[in-house]
């Protein structure tokens, strides 16, 4: 494919860009696409510590106190080290930056607490367990719903359930 800009060099530079709802595709040399302002990438800005560390780099939540003044009591590390480097100094750091941590995590997982993967063979009352706690709680949420009849059936499966694991 050949540069749309010059018509000359092969176009090793492919940009997509939607705005509006609106997608535009260009096919660029590299000369073009630098004379255009296309390749104005900064060096590293796509190392997994930067990702990563955007996500970090947020404000801490209110109530809680301004990430500028979160340290590590143990190791001593910032806040703001732990955003450039994307690793924790010690086991300490968790609890010492759960303020900012903790919306972080929930809002890329969903949760922030790990639940991991059970195994497949050795996992069974493990998932059961697991089960269990996630049809309790459907049925607080049925009840409180009102919705009456499918809790008793939740209620049911919560019976059958535990006696499988008592027995």
């Amino acid at each position: 494919m050949i540069c749309q800009q010059c018509g000359k060099r092969p176009a090793t530079v492919h940009l997509t860009k939607i705005v509006n709802g609106q997608k535009s595709e260009r096919h660029l040399c590299e000369s073009c696409a630098n004379e255009l302002g296309e390749l104005q990438f900064v060096p590293g800005a796509f190392s997994f510590p930067n990702i990563l560390g955007s996500f970090f780099s947020a404000d801490a939540p209110p109530g809680s106190p301004p990430v500028q003044t979160l340290r590590c009591p143990t190791c001593g590390l910032t806040y703001h080290q732990f955003t450039q480097v994307s690793r924790f100094g010690c086991p300490q750091c968790y609890k010492a930056f759960v303020p900012v941590l903790d919306p972080v995590l929930r809002r890329i997982h969903g949760s922030s607490t790990h639940t991991g993967k059970v195994p497949r063979r050795g996992g069974g009352r493990l998932r059961l367990r697991r089960e269990l706690e996630h049809l309790k709680e459907q049925l607080q949420e049925k009840v409180r719903l009102e919705q009456f009849e499918e809790a008793a059936r939740l209620r049911d499966q919560i019976r059958d359930l535990e006696q499988r694991l008592s027995g």
